[in-house]
């Protein structure tokens, strides 16, 4: 029998157990496995816990005496819990950056197995974090909007599109708030390094009023009800995912270049289960590397290790690179010159 229940946290019992535990916000949490069982297992992670669910349902019928807490939180959230000694074993983030800074800081234990030897080396680190998933920063339009102009291929034809319809566009495109989300601060810092058109494409934003977001999931639900025309660097994951939006929606992945983030996982310095946390770290790798294909796994297969990637699709590589842009005064002067362009 499959047991999944599903926790919905209420805002009051929400900030009492965040105080309690280590002062981070959650935004979901849902329990799968049996409720008694001996074993537990806590994940925190940034995915949406209805993409996720299938996944760790699998793990738990396999294991069949685990119960998997599994705890959703923004990127810079799940670092202020992890910093601050919350009991996960498990840490999922799609802010490569921000997991790479808690391995580098000490906040992780190394993991090796025969799962991650299937791990290109481009897509691990020190043995520390895995990537699971690779899923494109996209734009993503609603079709209805669009009606009558050509959709941009590239970012100089956002520019354009933007620049040659002000009153169409006026307060409906949407992008991360790069100041509050790791998220959108890494994809911010990636395009600055990939092209000088992203500082020109801020500023167009910036001039049509542009609104900011917390989360994917949020944007690419405003474009589908018309209350904004586009969303620049969204998940393309997650708008694949809704399904239930029909020709709603259109995800565009740009021809001048693709941001292809890799999700990662990393088994926490603290677990108290050390053992299942590292045989998940290896259901997550099989679904994403492995011979096959699983159902359940919710994101885009990944390239087997010999598999050349289009010159259009830039993946972010693990690594202390990506450091720089945490440092405390570049990442300052950084959201300062974002500002500016934003008009915010």
């Amino acid at each position: 029998m499959r047991h999944l229940a599903f926790s919905a946290l209420l805002s009051g019992a929400l900030s009492v157990l965040a105080v309690a535990v280590a002062a981070f916000e959650i935004e979901n949490h849902i329990v799968v496995g049996p409720e008694d069982a001996p074993r537990r297992l806590q994940v925190i992670s940034t995915a949406d816990a209805d993409l996720f669910a299938p996944l760790l349902q699998v793990f738990a019928d396999r294991q069949g005496d685990l119960r998997i807490d599994y705890t959703v939180a923004s990127s810079t959230e799940l670092m202020r819990a992890v910093t601050g000694g919350a009991p996960f074993d498990v840490a999922l983030s799609s802010a490569m950056d921000l997991q790479t800074k808690l391995a580098n800081d000490g906040h992780t234990r190394p993991h090796r197995s025969a799962a991650t030897a299937l791990v290109p080396a481009r897509a691990r680190w020190r043995d520390h974090l895995f990537a699971f998933s690779q899923e494109p920063a996209a734009l993503v339009i609603s079709p209805a909007a669009f009606q009558g102009l050509e959709v941009p291929r590239t970012r100089l034809d956002l520019i354009r599109l933007l620049r040659d319809h002000e009153d169409r566009f006026r307060g409906r495109v949407g992008t991360y708030d790069v100041a509050q989300s790791g998220l959108g601060y890494l994809f911010a810092t990636q395009d600055v390094r990939a092209s000088e058109s992203y500082w020109r494409l801020t500023e167009v934003m910036g001039s049509l009023e542009t609104r900011l977001y917390c989360c994917s999931g949020d944007m690419i639900e405003d474009v589908s009800t018309g209350r904004i025309a586009l969303a620049y660097n969204v998940l393309g994951s997650y708008a694949a995912a809704r399904t239930d939006l029909g020709d709603r929606i259109e995800i565009v992945e740009f021809q001048d270049y693709t941001t292809l983030m890799l999700r990662t996982a990393a088994i926490l310095r603290d677990a108290r289960n050390p053992d299942a946390a590292a045989a998940f770290v290896d259901h997550l790798i099989r679904a994403a590397w492995g011979a096959g294909e699983m159902e359940e796994y919710p994101f885009p297969r990944l390239p087997e290790q010999g598999e050349a990637v289009s010159a259009a699709l830039r993946p972010i590589r693990l690594g202390p690179g990506l450091l720089v842009h945490l440092d405390a005064l570049k990442r300052q002067g950084f959201l300062s010159e974002w500002r500016d362009a934003m008009r915010r």
